[in-house]
């Protein structure tokens, strides 16, 4: 984020920490994303979204085969966390605009990834599409990258929120 610009997201040290994505994986909503091809080779398609989970002794390990690939899938690599919650999301309750429905949604909150690893925001949209009809997101201002890829996905922008902390969000419902 900074390299591109955005000085002040996520500034303060350690954010978003431990307790917080604990609590995520505690309700149900903290995911990894894991990918099987080495990074660099270019194969979007081998992501796979994952529970969170908190680390035991014992590694987790997945024997799902992709149909049509064959011997040379890497060993799995988490490359990204996002929460995914479902409504109520309080700091949404008050917006300078106007939601699109009052309808249930889900919110996506906490996307991180590396950034030479592709494909990550379309695999986390497809799997939140797959489980709520309505989706809300939010990115900070000088988060071009994020406002250009929540445009793309078909989401709309609704307004200004603000967060528990008072500094505002751009945010966008599909």
């Amino acid at each position: 984020m900074r390299a591109d610009g955005n000085l002040s997201q996520w500034s303060a040290p350690g954010f978003p920490d431990d307790s917080l994505l604990l609590r995520d994986i505690a309700r149900g909503g903290g995911f990894v994303i894991e990918n099987r091809w080495p990074v660099g080779a270019g194969h979007d398609e081998g992501n796979t979204v994952m529970p969170g989970r908190v680390a035991t002794a014992e590694p987790h390990h997945d024997s799902t085969v992709m149909p049509g690939l064959t011997g040379h899938l890497a060993a799995p690599r988490i490359v990204a966390y996002f929460a995914l919650l479902p409504s109520p999301e309080p700091t949404y309750d008050v917006i300078d605009g106007a939601w699109l429905t009052d309808e249930p949604y889900g919110v996506i909150h906490r996307m991180a990834s590396y950034p030479e690893v592709h494909g990550i925001f379309s695999t986390i949209i497809d799997y939140a599409a797959s489980r709520y009809a309505h989706l809300r997101i939010d990115t900070h201002r000088d988060n071009r990258i994020m406002q250009h890829l929540i445009e793309k996905h078909g989401f709309t922008y609704c307004g200004i929120i603000w967060l528990e902390d008072g500094t505002e969000r751009l945010a966008y419902e599909r």
